[in-house]
């Protein structure tokens, strides 16, 4: 596959990519600048929000707005004036943690997980799944060193979660429930130590597969909802970080990255298309 850099953005550590079918815009954050990106991919224009903390995720509004995971809690954050409004907890940094990745679900719930702020531990496993739902948000999962790859299958009703710990990188699926966001039927999905790359951020396709970055690895991953391997793409740079699927037709496939020394394209944003794959809708947050 040709893999393009879109966007040499030489982010510290690029994440958290979703698309914005209102926008026709790239959202993605840089977490440790606290930075959120707004990329346009038309004019290769990228407007950058300073959030001013570590910002781990972001789910969009059709309010012109986003949902971001920050250090001290679920903020709205308007997308024209950059105002940022707390709503609700939690101060992930109270407990020596920051947020990492999350999802939307099928019906607009946002999922976001934590992980240690000062980096992971074998002897830590206190990352936590959170649930913002409309105003209000409640701790609903924990036991993770890193909690990444989330997404959600086509129909909404199974939720994948990895944890990229070295000694982990395991992805896993979960029976979801649409009506009220139980979680039950934790299984294997696939084991990273398989391939290059442990997990690192991840979407679903329109034909319910799971792509996932392999960071450390340089590759991407289509993985069938069976959990076997029918794509191998080879990135420009080691560390890729969250895949997302954009376009007017959602069939172009944008890659966050982290910055690694002697990689001089590492931290932008890059940019592929898979013949005859694309991508669903992002579901808006309540």
């Amino acid at each position: 596959m040709k893999v393009d850099c879109v966007l040499d953005a030489r982010a510290t550590v690029g994440e958290g990519a979703i698309w914005s079918v209102k926008l026709q815009c790239l959202l993605w954050v840089d977490i440790p600048a606290g930075h959120l990106n707004i990329f346009d991919p038309s004019s290769g224009d990228n407007r950058v929000i300073a959030l001013d903390r570590p910002v781990g995720c972001v789910a969009e509004t059709a309010r012109g707005s986003v949902i971001a995971a920050l250090t001290d809690g679920f903020f709205e954050v308007d997308l024209i004036t950059g105002a940022q409004t707390r709503i609700c907890g939690p101060a992930s940094a109270e407990r020596g943690h920051r947020f990492n990745d999350g999802t939307t679900d099928r019906q607009g719930r946002f999922l976001a997980g934590t992980m240690p702020q000062s980096g992971p531990k074998e002897d830590v496993t206190d990352g936590t799944l959170y649930i913002y739902d409309g105003g209000q948000s409640s701790e609903i999962m924990d036991g993770f060193h890193t909690i990444n790859g989330m997404a959600v299958s086509p129909e909404g009703t199974v939720l994948y979660i990895s944890d990229s710990f070295p000694a982990v990188r395991r992805i896993w699926a979960f029976d979801y429930d649409p009506d009220d966001a139980a979680i039950s039927n934790r299984r294997a999905f696939f084991d990273t130590n398989t391939v290059a790359g442990r997990p690192d951020g991840a979407t679903v396709d329109a034909d319910g597969c799971y792509w996932m970055a392999g960071v450390s690895g340089g590759q991407l991953y289509r993985i069938t909802p069976q959990g076997r391997v029918d794509l191998t793409i080879d990135m420009p740079v080691s560390r890729p970080t969250r895949p997302a699927f954009g376009g007017p037709d959602l069939d172009m496939l944008y890659v966050t990255s982290i910055r690694t020394e002697g990689e001089p394209l590492s931290g932008g944003v890059f940019a592929l298309r898979v013949p005859g794959v694309t991508g669903l809708p992002n579901t808006m947050a309540r």
